[in-house]
């Protein structure tokens, strides 16, 4: 079993969904976790889970605050940028204000984090930076057309970061699922044209498990994947293979 002792990991949108599976599960392989999120009950109602103590941060990771904040750090080895969010609507119905609010958290947002944690790592000589983006991020789809701009990006960043930081010895890659079981998205299932949408694209007819998504997190992050940079692992059922 991986083990990250001695590791401190930095995870963004912590508190709830997938974020909170991720900081529970590097808590358990003993992980110093910095669990981030703009909810500060949420983050203690989760120290309160975790097997292990962790540091919690109530931040908005949208502000210089946080960013100087993570330049106070003297060591950080693992960087998980997960907050985002998404609305999905039709192109002419897109306001001004959720335009600027995915592009500000899904794409600015995840270059300002990772710049600062890229000095940091530059200076321990090392580090990981996993990007958890979507499978929009690699196809197009109806009334995601903010959401899948924003994630193609950071597919993109994924990909130009890994280049010019491998001579740090510091790996940069995304994870890209499909659509995932949890509580946040099983009222949208319950629109019969949207989950008879989902499972006919979806070769093996299932969501994935909120833990398919962890275990991929794990094996990015730990030496295993020493050689793994600049590339998406899609976890999506055969999605993105039509």
């Amino acid at each position: 079993m991986n083990d990250f002792s001695g590791k401190t990991v930095l995870i963004t949108g912590a508190s709830k969904g997938i974020g909170k599976a991720i900081t529970l599960e590097f808590s358990k392989l003993n992980a110093n976790v910095i669990a981030v999120s703009r909810t500060k009950k949420d983050l203690e109602s989760l120290q309160k889970e975790t097997s292990n103590a962790i540091e919690i941060w109530d931040e908005d990771i949208t502000k210089n605050s946080f960013y100087e904040k993570i330049s106070t750090l003297k060591k950080i080895d693992i960087c998980i940028n997960n907050a985002g969010m998404n609305k999905p609507k039709l192109i002419e119905d897109v306001d001004d204000e959720t335009l600027d609010m995915m592009l500000n958290l899904n794409i600015r947002s995840v270059y300002k984090t990772s710049q600062a944690v890229t000095s940091i790592m530059k200076k321990n000589l090392g580090g990981v930076i996993i990007n958890v983006t979507s499978q929009m991020g690699h196809v197009g789809s109806p009334k995601r057309s903010v959401y899948c701009l924003t994630k193609h990006a950071i597919e993109g960043l994924t990909k130009a970061l890994a280049v010019e930081l491998a001579e740090h010895n510091i790996r940069v890659c995304s994870i890209a699922p499909t659509f995932a079981d949890t509580p946040m998205t099983r009222p949208m299932f319950e629109d019969k044209k949207f989950h008879d949408f989902v499972y006919n694209m979806i070769p093996l007819k299932k969501l994935v498990d909120v833990d398919d998504i962890v275990s991929g997190i794990i094996y990015l992050s730990s030496s295993s994947a020493k050689m793994i940079t600049g590339t998406s692992l899609v976890i999506d059922g055969g999605w993105t293979a039509h």
